[in-house]
This record gives C-alpha cells, sequence and structure tokens, in this order.
C-alpha cells in the first residue's frame, strides 16, 4: 500500500536513459522538489546512466508501493516506458520534455518549476489513457507478451517483401490482407506512426482503436476504427522476416502461422497535465497548424491595406 498523507509526499524521478544532457535537468528537478519538501526517489534504471549522489535509487516495485507521482524527463520514448511501467501500479506521470515532438511530455524545460509548482499544489488536470496487450503465439506453441501506449505493428522485415495476413475482430472475419503491415493504435497512438501511415487523429477521450494498414497492395483497405472492448487478432499467412513491434521500443520475431491477439489491458495510464492544458492547442503547436482565426484575419486585413 501506498502511504497515506500529504498528496505528493515521495515522487519518483525518472530520465531519459543514455542522453548525455539529461544530468542538468534530473539535477535541477530532484533540487527543487527537496527544497519543497518532497521525498524523491530516483528510478534504478536511469539511475544506471545518470549519477546523483544522496539521492535514494527505487526499483520498479518500490516506486510502485512508495511513490504519489512519477516526473518523467525526457521524450515521448521515455514517458512510453515509464507508463508501460508504472500502470499496473497506478502511479500518476507528468512528462517534462528534452525530447523533440512531445506529444506526451507536455511540460517545457523552461517552465518545468513554475508549472510543477502550481500542480504539485493541485492545479492540474487527469486524465487517463489506454493500453494495448499484445499476446503472440508461435506456430509451434510458444508465446510472448507485451504492452503498448501507443501502437502494436505487424510488419515485414527490412529484406522481406509484402506480407499476407488475416485479420479477424471478436471472432468474425474481417480481410485477409497483403502490405508492408498493420498497426492497432490506441487514441494516443493516433499522433505517432499512425498519423504517418494517413491515419485520423483521435481525441484521446475516445474509447476506440485504429487499425491502420501500411502500404497495403490494395488502396480499397482502408482505415477503420473499432471499440476499444473488441479483441483483434492478426495471423501471419505469408512473409519472411516479419516481427511484431509494440511502441516501436518490445520487438519480437514472427513467422507463418504465428498470430498475435491485441486486446484492452487491464491497466491504464494516469497523466497529471498542467490545469490550462488544451489538446487541440498542442496539436496546433506541435503539428504547425495555422494560428487563431484572430491572427490570421489581422494578418490578412494588414496584407490587403
Amino acid at each position: 500500500m501506498r502511504p497515506r498523507g500529504e498528496p505528493f509526499a515521495t515522487i519518483a524521478v525518472v530520465g531519459r536513459q543514455a542522453s548525455p544532457d539529461i544530468r542538468g535537468p534530473l539535477k535541477q528537478l530532484t533540487d527543487f522538489l527537496a527544497v519543497r519538501g518532497h521525498r524523491v526517489l530516483l528510478d534504478a534504471e536511469t539511475a544506471r546512466f545518470v549519477s546523483l549522489p544522496g539521492l535514494p535509487v527505487a526499483t520498479l516495485p518500490e516506486i510502485g508501493e512508495q511513490s504519489q507521482l512519477a516526473i518523467v524527463v525526457g521524450g515521448d520514448g521515455t514517458m512510453l516506458s515509464a507508463a508501460r511501467r508504472l500502470a499496473p501500479y497506478e502511479v500518476p506521470l507528468i512528462g517534462v520534455n528534452q525530447g523533440r515532438l512531445g506529444f506526451l511530455t507536455d511540460i517545457s524545460l523552461a517552465d518545468m518549476e513554475t508549472s510543477l509548482a502550481a500542480m504539485l499544489a493541485g492545479q492540474y488536470v487527469e486524465e487517463t489513457r489506454t493500453l494495448l496487450e499484445a499476446s503472440l503465439t508461435r506456430a509451434g506453441g510458444a508465446g510472448e507478451r507485451s504492452l503498448a501506449l501507443n501502437e502494436v505493428v505487424v510488419n515485414r522485415g527490412a529484406l522481406g517483401g509484402m506480407i499476407d495476413c488475416a485479420v479477424t475482430i471478436d471472432g468474425r472475419f474481417v480481410y485477409a490482407m497483403r502490405a508492408d503491415g498493420l498497426i492497432v493504435a490506441t487514441p494516443t497512438g493516433s499522433t505517432a506512426y499512425a498519423l504517418s501511415a494517413q491515419g485520423p487523429i483521435v481525441d484521446p477521450a475516445i474509447a476506440a482503436f485504429l487499425l491502420i494498414p501500411v502500404a497495403p497492395h490494395a488502396l480499397t483497405y482502408r482505415p477503420i476504427a473499432v471499440r476499444d472492448s473488441m479483441v483483434i487478432e492478426i495471423s501471419l499467412l505469408r512473409g519472411r522476416e516479419a516481427g511484431l513491434h509494440c511502441d516501436g521500443q518490445s520487438d519480437f520475431s514472427m513467422a507463418e502461422g504465428d498470430s498475435v491477439v491485441v486486446r484492452r489491458a487491464e491497466h491504464r495510464v494516469r497523466l497529471l497535465h498542467p490545469r490550462d492544458h488544451d489538446h487541440f492547442a498542442m496539436l496546433r503547436q506541435k503539428l504547425h497548424w495555422s494560428e487563431a482565426p484572430e491572427r490570421v484575419l489581422k494578418s490578412g486585413t494588414q496584407s490587403g491595406s
């Protein structure tokens, strides 16, 4: 059981691994938290790459049992890894962006202390995100299992040609398809690999999974959305060097006759955002959509005068 009492009394810190520039932001963050009176734990995996003397190091189970919050410093890849690891413990996450786009890590390093001070004082909004569970069954009977926050992908190998796969949903046959691959994405993952494969952007609050073909042989295969309570099975009919990839971080080889079952995972990821967090404003900024209407109108008026 986590200790009761003051909210966020114990905070775990997770950093981008093997990043040469991560020590400075982590030192700034841990000093900031200590001055505020929080007990700070450094993730054991992070501690393998970063030395912060005097800071207690905690394993994943220890973080899950003792922490009321985890702050992740890095990019979306760091957040994806932390989210999968901590979801079973229901530890909420705050992301500080040290990467590039940062769809999940929405606090900038420049605003870190100001934003966190307000959030730790209770000025935040919480949302939960669905996780995927992928179960790979090999033709010989062996199996693998992994979680994904963004997507599960079955695709061809680097040297192989297209793959042939059959897809069923809740036991009902949907189609057999020849393509470079198939993406099963959550709404969170709709702005990741799925987006580059021409999939739609889906609001994270929508309870849906996306099935998005990657370079299908026939253009009639289109992205579809289904309820996230449905169970999706992908069977590899033909294809050399095919693979199963979960969030681009867990990879498994596949052979003809193997199948992958994708379903909603038991646990969900808890994310905390600043109180003024706006999902569409974030998309507008990250994807470089047009400016606010009043700015566009003002610009047009000035150019036409």
